[in-house]
């Protein structure tokens, strides 16, 4: 079993709130527009980070992380980007791909608005965790926390800081 932490769009913000759930995952996961990487080293110094890099992001950031990251988390396949849409309109992108080969989990950040959506077609639970940063127009800053065990996802929380 892992326990994950999710966020996105924390454009150069990170603060120990954050910090507090990095040091109680098992690993970290950014869907991008990470801004300065203070943001993942700091993560980095603490747990495991997968992470990818938004539309913000500059080209050190984009060296470092891809746009797209695949990997398996015990038995569930997970792609992470940081601009992909929502069942059933996928971003261009994206939707071949998906509908090709669908993962498990597909993560996307970018919107700032937190969702977790079952494509029933696809087969495929989508998540956005919004925006942990405080730029932006969103009214609160949110992650997602969730456990995985095998093929099963348990415990699935809604982090949410203060209005920003």
């Amino acid at each position: 079993m892992k326990k994950i932490l999710l966020l996105s769009d924390t454009h150069s913000y990170i603060d120990d709130a954050i910090l507090k759930h990095v040091k109680q995952a098992d690993e970290v996961w950014h869907a991008g527009d990470i801004g300065d990487l203070d943001v993942t080293d700091r993560i980095k110094k603490l747990k495991p980070l997968k992470a990818v890099y938004g539309n913000i992001d500059d080209a050190k950031a984009r060296t470092e992380f891809p746009l797209n990251s695949r990997f398996m988390c015990e038995e569930m396949d997970i792609w992470i980007t940081h601009i992909g849409g929502y069942p059933p309109k996928y971003n261009n992108s994206t939707r071949d791909e998906l509908i090709a080969n669908p993962p498990d989990i597909f993560i996307c950040g970018h919107s700032h608005i937190l969702k977790v959506i079952q494509d029933k077609k696809l087969k495929v639970l989508h998540m956005n965790p919004g925006a942990a940063g405080k730029h932006g127009f969103h009214n609160k800053r949110t992650m997602l926390r969730f456990k995985i065990e095998g093929k099963t996802i348990k415990d699935l929380e809604v982090i949410e800081f203060e209005k920003r």
